[in-house]
């Protein structure tokens, strides 16, 4: 068996080099799962939208799509970085601990190995230095004995020679009976040590060693496992992320966004209506008829349209026609309609206007070009931009004037918060004194009235503004609609309200539109809506409410909450009926609903 110490010596080396190798495997798996997530979380941020607060484009669906499906690799990007914590708290780093123990567990039992061969060696050593030094004294009592013999047979000998030779036998033979009884004990004892070692220490030691190497391959398998339970445990989490990929796919609607594009461009002006007839016949009537002006005979006949369009090009543009204040106006009676089988209509001009048109291509100013100029901004080369936004199209001044009053009702509701919360405070300290000065409120309170009258001015403005627009909206919607019901022609085209020129002060609007605006603004802010209720909550103890803005209740009583604590304790509360008031948020159990928020 010594041989084969060696063996296991060299077997048990190769299961930690073994281990050690599966370690590096695993941390190799660790940096890769790491740097997997760190490329994916790069990835996300760069195609993450970078808008500022202020980025009015519009969300499209199949935006907000791209953005959940980021959002949900971001997620997945986290998954794989728990796994690779997971593999290296749960894996590497046992292997590493068990590796140095095992290294230490091995050393121990080879150096219990190596000092019991060690000590039976030594035994062995002094058994065969006994048995040898038993030999040499053997042979040395026999060469005494054979002197002895030879002296004793020599007649020659003296009796003093073979006395001298007969007490060298006697000492050799006793130091040859003492060697051999050390030497019978030494081979006992090595013969003891010898059964002792092969059959208890060193099994011992191999059991120990086996033992050990048994645990390496079950903390190996447990590693295995571990390996793969790290990756099973985010499969769940990975699913719902892929999931929500597939609901983002679902969720692109390309109706709504061809509506986005529509509100987001839709300006709100007319489209430019049909060009006028321009007769240049005058000259031959008024030559036929001596010089008077009088109806054309053809005045029922059609039109060509192409020689229309091709000779008016010159006269009109696209929102509206510019103003001539030295030409006569047309008058009704100079434009008649004549209507086809088709249900076309072609106008047919008297000879009298035919000047007027003629001076008008001449002399006319072109105004804006086309609507693409507008959108790109040419307008804006007027000045700066107003505060109404009346350098806007309709629709897009419309909903600018909306944004602004959104955005001042909600400053609003938060001066009024802080409003309500200075009262509050003002009203604690006035019963309480030792925990602050009332008076030292007033001038913020005074400053939150002022801001909340500022703010009121200002939504009270823009809603004007608002109002007008929508009205001039409107009539304007009437007025073609109107046209198309009766197939009426105008004279000229009428620019629409709020149409551009190039020079503000050749801005042509058609005639007022009366509308009655009822004095809606009056009476705002006298008698506020009741505010929406965000959830419920139900009296875990009675609170009396004596106190001035407070609301008593039962316990058990149900009540609507229309406004959160605000960190001083108190929570805003309304009955059924109607009656509101604060009551101790310690006092009552709170339920919020998920669309809070939203209402």
């Amino acid at each position: 068996l010594k041989d084969q110490f060696d063996n296991l010596d060299k077997h048990t080396q190769w299961g930690i080099d073994f281990l050690e190798k599966y370690a590096k495997f695993v941390k190799e798996r660790i940096e890769i799962e790491q740097n997997y997530a760190k490329q994916l979380r790069n990835l996300v941020k760069k195609y993450c939208p970078k808008r500022s607060p202020k980025d009015e484009e519009p969300r499209f669906t199949s935006c907000i799509a791209f953005f959940n499906i980021l959002n949900e690799l971001n997620d997945y990007a986290g998954q794989r970085e728990v796994v690779a914590e997971e593999m290296g708290h749960r894996v590497y780093g046992e292997l590493m601990r068990y590796s140095h123990d095992l290294k230490t567990e091995r050393k121990m039992h080879l150096q219990e190995g190596r000092k019991a061969q060690q000590y039976l060696d030594m035994c062995w050593k002094q058994m065969d230095n006994s048995k040898k030094k038993f030999e040499r004294e053997c042979r040395e009592a026999e060469k005494a004995q054979q002197s002895y013999e030879r002296l004793d047979n020599d007649t020659n000998a003296t009796k003093a020679d073979v006395e001298k030779a007969k007490q060298q036998l006697n000492l050799r033979t006793h130091m040859a009976d003492e060697n051999k009884n050390e030497y019978a004990a030494q081979l006992q004892n090595f013969n003891g040590e010898q059964h002792k070692h092969y059959y208890i220490v060193i099994p011992q030691i191999y059991k120990q060693l086996q033992e050990m190497d048994e645990r390496r391959t079950i903390k190996l398998s447990e590693c295995y496992k571990g390996f793969a339970d790290s990756e099973r445990k985010v499969i769940p989490i990975i699913s719902k992320c892929l999931e929500g990929m597939i609901l983002a796919a679902k969720s692109v609607d390309e109706h709504r966004d061809s509506q986005l594009v529509i509100d987001c461009f839709k300006s709100g002006f007319e489209p430019p209506g049909d060009f006028p007839f321009e007769d240049y016949s005058q000259n031959i009537y008024r030559t036929i008829s001596d010089g008077t002006i009088s109806t054309p005979k053809q005045e029922g006949m059609r039109i060509d349209t192409k020689t229309t369009v091709g000779k008016a090009k010159g006269k009109l543009w696209l929102f509206g026609k510019k103003p001539k204040p030295q030409s006569p106006p047309l008058t009704p009676t100079s434009l008649y309609t004549s209507s086809t089988p088709n249900g076309s209509q072609y106008p047919i001009f008297s000879i009298e206007p035919v000047h007027y048109c003629m001076s008008d291509i001449k002399t006319g100013k072109p105004r804006i070009p086309s609507f693409r100029s507008l959108k790109r901004g040419h307008f804006c080369l007027q000045g700066p931009a107003l505060e109404d936004f009346s350098h806007l199209p309709p629709e897009q001044r419309r909903k600018k004037l909306q944004q602004r009053i959104d955005e001042l009702n909600r400053e609003l509701q938060k001066e009024t918060d802080q409003k309500d919360a200075l009262i509050k405070m003002k009203d604690v300290y006035e019963k309480n004194p030792q925990m602050g000065d009332p008076s030292s409120l007033q001038p913020k309170l005074t400053e939150t009235m002022s801001n909340m009258d500022r703010l009121r001015m200002e939504i009270h403005k823009n809603e004007a503004w608002l109002s007008e627009v929508e009205g001039k909206v409107a009539a304007r919607s009437d007025r073609r609609h109107s046209s198309d019901i009766n197939h009426l022609v105008t004279q000229g085209r009428e620019s629409p309200e709020g149409s551009y020129t190039d020079d503000a002060n050749q801005e042509v609007r058609g005639p007022p539109q009366q509308h009655a605006h009822p004095n809606e603004f009056d009476d705002e802010f006298e008698d506020d809506d009741p505010l929406p209720a965000i959830g419920h909550c139900k009296a875990i103890y009675p609170f009396d409410g004596h106190n001035e803005g407070t609301l008593a209740m039962k316990e058990g009583e149900i009540l609507y909450i229309i406004e959160e604590d605000k960190g001083d304790g108190w929570t805003r509360a309304r009955r059924h009926n109607g009656e509101e008031g604060y009551v101790p948020t310690s006092y009552i159990d709170v339920t919020l609903e998920k669309n809070s928020k939203g209402a």
